[in-house]
């Protein structure tokens, strides 16, 4: 069974593991499956990496499928590399993110749990994103049936505007309609394109660095806005306002729309300067009352429905009463302090990047929230006695890290900052986890939470809320 291309056959898959991939035992050995299965069905699979007490490969055949399985509504599923669980219920999506976070918490924390909350599930299960990024490409990736009946000339013309294939970096699949965004997402990226070919306008070739269409990002909010970024290689401003001007000509629900210039070899714009061409060079997004300034460079949780959810969980977690100085770590634009604002006597929010934390000074200006104040800079170096005499010392911290979680000297910090509650938030249950084995030295885990943000994925959200242990949180 350890030799290379092995094929098994009649594979019964039992359950998920990490990162959404499927799962099955054989003699004892663990099987990971990729591939738009899940449990209840029967598969061939053939072994990419086969180990001696573990196995992954991809499924090449579906002898029986599950009694629970659903037809999936995207045409481009099983090729995109999004929604990957749309064949499965989602009241059943539901009961594999609980026990994924139930998972990781007891085999990687470690440590005594209360009993978990019933995981939120989303009210919206399609077109529920409010930002969504496309790439152009002259390489359009075709499936073998698109290959056999197409000549090798065509192969090579053909261009798209979709989404990157998982592990082909310089492979994009043509999108017709995506269900992960609300119109007019699908009639700008149509628009566009139809356009871009009409006039041969060339699609960027991503292993020659040549061609001039790169990406489109596409905002749409609940506040009626719709922001539109157009990346392109280099200026070529007659074909420029002629394509923009007709993009607007056909889309008039467009309340902004910016272009960029990006000649490097990566696709980050972070360094780059959007330009407007038309409306104000921002959008606006509503939480709660509260309205942020969303700009072509912003972070902004992408599920708002659900952001406003996962934003009350924290505020809740927190039991604020109005005499609390209350610090948000990773703060990004400020939406979580601002969103607890009204609930906190002081709300100290500290992130690395200085954009971020300019942006989140306006959302606090806009918001008329007096008692934030936002510091750009590591955490580790800004917390220090001299800060702590001048802002006072935290009572309650909110920490919301990226997926690789917090670095082991913040967490050092943590224990030594010794705050009687910290609230943590995660998109990766895992490395919270992880923190939270570490963090226990002190800290007792008294509630949880988990927040599904994005249905169809195996992505999820979760929310923990750490006593000190020395600390009566019902005084």
């Amino acid at each position: 069974m350890r030799k290379k291309n092995v094929v098994l056959t009649d594979v019964p898959v039992t359950g998920y593991a990490a990162e959404g991939k499927a799962l099955a035992k054989i003699d004892g050995k663990v099987i990971f499956i990729e591939g738009g299965v899940m449990p209840g069905d029967v598969v061939d699979v053939r072994l990419s990496k086969n180990k001696k007490d573990w196995a992954e490969g991809k499924a090449t055949t579906i002898h029986t499928y599950s009694p629970d399985r659903v037809e999936p509504f995207c045409e481009h599923f099983g090729l995109c590399g999004g929604c990957k669980w749309q064949m499965m219920p989602y009241s059943l999506q539901l009961q594999y993110k609980q026990q994924q976070v139930q998972d990781h918490l007891s085999r990687i924390g470690r440590m005594p749990l209360p009993e978990m909350n019933p995981i939120l599930g989303s009210e919206l299960t399609e077109k529920y994103r409010n930002k969504l990024e496309f790439t152009f490409s002259n390489k359009a990736y075709l499936t073998t049936e698109e290959i056999a009946a197409a000549g090798d000339g065509e192969i090579m013309q053909r261009s798209a505007l979709g989404f990157h294939v998982p592990r082909l970096f310089d492979k994009v699949l043509d999108i017709n309609t995506c269900y992960l965004q609300d119109e007019p997402t699908n009639l700008i990226r149509n628009t566009i394109k139809e356009y871009a070919l009409a006039n041969n306008l060339p699609f960027y070739d991503i292993r020659n660095h040549e061609g001039w269409l790169r990406n489109l990002v596409i905002r749409v909010l609940r506040t009626g806005e719709v922001m539109v970024n157009l990346v392109l290689h280099h200026e070529s401003k007659e074909e420029r306002i002629a394509l923009l001007d007709h993009l607007l000509a056909k889309v008039p629900s467009i309340t902004t729309l910016l272009y960029t210039f990006n000649p490097k070899k990566n696709d980050s714009i972070f360094d780059l300067e959007p330009k407007v061409y038309f409306g104000k060079g921002y959008a606006e997004e509503r939480l709660e009352d509260f309205t942020f300034k969303i700009g072509p460079k912003s972070f902004f949780q992408t599920n708002t429905h659900q952001g406003e959810r996962l934003y009350q969980v924290t505020r809740d977690f927190a039991g604020l009463t109005g005499n609390e100085v209350v610090y948000d770590l990773y703060c990004g634009t400020g939406s979580i302090g601002i969103f607890v604002s009204r609930m906190a006597k002081k709300v100290i929010g500290i992130e690395l990047i200085k954009e971020a934390i300019d942006d989140a000074i306006e959302n606090a200006d806009r918001n008329d929230v007096k008692n934030a104040q936002f510091y750009a800079g590591d955490v580790i170096d800004i917390c220090d006695d001299a800060f702590f005499a001048a802002h006072g010392a935290p009572d309650v911290i909110i920490t919301d890290p990226p997926r690789a979680g917090m670095h082991e000297k913040l967490v050092q910090k943590l224990l030594e900052i010794a705050a009687p509650k910290i609230v943590y938030v995660s998109c990766n249950p895992a490395t919270q986890a992880r923190d939270l084995a570490l963090l226990h030295e002190k800290y007792t885990v008294e509630k949880i939470q988990p927040v599904d943000m994005f249905p169809h994925t195996h992505h999820i959200e979760n929310v923990v809320l750490l006593k000190r242990r020395d600390t009566d949180l019902t005084s």
